[in-house]
């Protein structure tokens, strides 16, 4: 009983945090790009406009939600769904804690812990596409279709760099658990430092999963109006923004399991256990919160590639880019470095 009661109370806390830090997200993205841009920002409603995103929820839940007539309504319903179920569930094997007592037992601070967390990851990321793709499908909409259809080309160019940049840290790890492969990353041993090809080529995947900018090409509103989502309005277009703000969280945690040590702190000390379990998930929030900034500002900064530039980058740089990471990797462990 007290194993399913910590278990739902995670998924409750995880779910929480992660829906309000997306709200919170898109109000920092305007603000960060104002910045850039030299503008103000959102600044109107609540102080400093913090309460703006929830006056957009508002305003979304308030909006018609219209359904083109001859598209699939039970389709077009799904997949918004599907995009933001995916998102939220692949958080579920990524650890932000190392361990923690509560009521007499040492609780992991991961909602599961399985033997298979890197597959677990890959597969789940492999299944968001399908929301995007029949979202397009779905509307009836050329536009939409062809937005659709560009998700789909993007994921598999660029998944295939993303699963071989991996290999070389479960090379070093020996372990497909994500636990196991922050532990191994004690002190200064990250396997960005480590793995330096597989952490660059994991970045850029991540990027182009996500469908964020320079790699947004299934919207890209200058040729397709709005891409998959045009046929979408209030709610339903208002999950599949919050799908890519939740997805951009759980890429920039996976980065830093992987990578960047996790929740561990490149330094040693003593304190008491409960202090020890704090500081360790603040070192994994504020390496979080780094890349997610560096998100936003790549956004900003880098233009949108042409569908060829994609292509070309996805199989004639990324891909051989991600095998000479895997041999980097292995001489790396060959001479005892790694």
């Amino acid at each position: 009983m007290e194993f399913l009661i910590i278990s739902i109370t995670k998924i409750a806390v995880v779910l929480a945090v992660n829906l309000i830090v997306v709200a919170y997200l898109v109000y920092i993205e305007r603000k960060v790009s104002a910045f850039i841009q030299n503008r103000i920002g959102p600044n109107r409603v609540g102080p400093y406009g913090l309460l703006q995103s929830f006056a957009d929820v508002l305003k979304l839940h308030m909006k018609e939600e219209i359904v083109p007539v001859q598209a699939n309504r039970f389709v077009h319903t799904l997949a918004p769904i599907i995009s933001i179920t995916v998102a939220l569930v692949t958080f579920a094997v990524i650890p932000f804690g190392s361990t923690i007592e509560v009521m007499g037992y040492n609780v992991k601070l991961m909602i599961a812990d399985v033997n298979i967390g890197v597959l677990y990851i890959l597969a789940l990321t492999s299944l968001g596409v399908y929301g995007v793709t029949l979202s397009g499908w779905s509307s009836n909409n050329k536009y939409s279709l062809l937005g659709g259809l560009r998700s789909s080309a993007q994921l598999i160019s660029y998944e295939l760099s993303m699963g071989m940049s991996i290999i070389g840290v479960i090379m070093i790890a020996g372990s497909l658990r994500l636990d196991a492969i922050v532990e191994m990353q004690a002190g200064w041993r990250w396997n960005a430092i480590l793995s330096p090809i597989g952490f660059i080529t994991f970045v850029v995947a991540s990027f182009a999963e996500t469908n964020r900018l320079p790699f947004d090409l299934p919207e890209a509103e200058p040729e397709l109006v709005g891409g998959y989502h045009t046929e979408y309005s209030g709610l339903k277009f208002g999950t599949f923004f919050l799908a890519e703000y939740a997805n951009m969280i759980t890429s920039s945690a996976l980065i830093v399991t992987l990578f960047l040590g996790g929740w561990q702190v490149p330094f040693s000390f003593e304190a008491a256990p409960i202090v020890s379990s704090l500081i360790h998930i603040a070192a994994f929030v504020v390496k979080v919160a780094a890349m997610l900034l560096f998100y936003i500002w790549i956004r900003w900064t880098i233009p949108r590639f042409r569908y060829d530039q994609l292509m070309n980058l996805g199989w004639k740089v990324m891909l051989p880019l991600s095998i000479l990471g895997v041999i980097q990797v292995a001489i790396f462990i060959l001479v005892g470095i790694a």
